[in-house]
């Protein structure tokens, strides 16, 4: 059919042109900059505590405090009233260790429970680790926008020059392709969701108020176990002219917990620390899209690059012949001819 100009192959390379400038833009506009190298540095802090030895170590300190706790109450209270001396009488009733007893079954029920999540979410943080650095996560975006952006530009210019547009549709493809399959090839399939996983379970824990009230358990159980080593035992042992290792030895969770504390708050202290240090760092990853979002991130852009380059690397003549209605360029029929 003279004089029909072909369909235009232009739109195409305009829709990836704009998915390539979305690309660039998504890290900006979700502080990605920002926010990525915050959660690096996060992972980074938390590295020393979420091993499976170190958290044993913790819930074994704690129960090493719970039998002291329980010998205390339960055996040493009842021999310091029993001896009858002032001193006695005073460590029995002491306020420091009256104060720990008291706040000891809440302080381990939530610790023990801060410990068991930490615990529960080591896969997760493996999987998180294990991702590529966050640092370079806004350029994952960043770069392929970028070459999708330019290879849209560049079909553009080809076309409206009446050139191939082949070179442009490689590139757009090649790129579209890496999007689809990078979840896959950095297992973001599984390990996006666990991420995700990990951060509503840390969302109780890294609060202000959390910290602060742990930083504060720290306080009351060095009171009890000061009380317990130097008050205590001695006015006991003094009372019943015993030598002091061997009143000591008659409460062996008191003594282990006296022996044991010093190391034990040296080895749960920089973890609350790192815990207080980084609440920013984990509200800014918070602040994220969701985790299991982020694989779909990739592929779709990346779907829509591919299959709007195939369109674009088709030939005019294809998409006209395709636009056509059948019959309409049949030949009129023969006067004369057979009906």
């Amino acid at each position: 059919m003279t004089g029909e100009r072909p369909p235009s192959r232009r739109w195409p390379f305009v829709l990836t042109l704009g998915l390539g400038l979305g690309l660039i833009a998504a890290p900006a506009i979700f502080q990605m900059f920002d926010r990525a190298p915050k959660g690096r540095s996060m992972i980074d802090s938390f590295a020393p505590y979420m091993t499976e030895a170190k958290i044993a170590g913790f819930q074994r300190d704690l129960r090493t405090i719970d039998a002291a706790v329980v010998e205390s109450t339960g055996h040493l209270r009842p021999a310091l009233v029993s001896a009858g001396t002032s001193a006695t009488a005073t460590a029995a009733d002491s306020p420091l260790l009256t104060d720990f007893q008291r706040k000891w079954p809440a302080i381990y029920r939530d610790m023990g429970d801060m410990l068991d999540t930490m615990h529960g979410d080591l896969g997760d943080y493996a999987a998180v680790d294990a991702l590529p650095p966050f640092d370079l996560f806004p350029w994952s975006f960043v770069a392929p926008g970028v070459i999708v952006a330019v290879s849209s530009v560049a079909g553009l210019l080809l076309a409206n020059a009446g050139h191939p547009v082949r070179p442009a549709v490689i590139a757009l493809v090649v790129v579209g392709a890496g999007l689809v399959i990078a979840p896959g090839l950095f297992d973001m399939w599984v390990r996006a969701p666990k991420g995700g996983h990990m951060i509503d379970d840390f969302r109780p824990l890294m609060t202000q108020a959390k910290v602060e009230r742990i930083q504060g358990y720290f306080l009351v159980i060095g009171a009890g176990e000061g009380t317990l080593r130097a008050e205590a035992l001695p006015a006991l042992a003094a009372a019943t002219e015993s030598d002091p290792r061997a009143t000591a030895a008659r409460f062996p969770a008191i003594a282990r917990f006296g022996s044991d504390w010093p190391g034990t708050s040296n080895r749960m202290a920089p973890m609350i620390g790192a815990m207080s240090d980084n609440l920013g760092n984990y509200a800014a990853v918070d602040a994220l899209p969701p985790f299991p979002l982020f694989p779909w991130f990739f592929v779709i852009p990346g779907v829509l690059v591919v299959g709007l380059a195939a369109v674009a690397s088709r030939r005019p003549e294809e998409l006209l012949e395709e636009s056509s209605t059948p019959g309409t360029s049949a030949s009129p029929s023969t006067p004369g001819a057979n009906p």
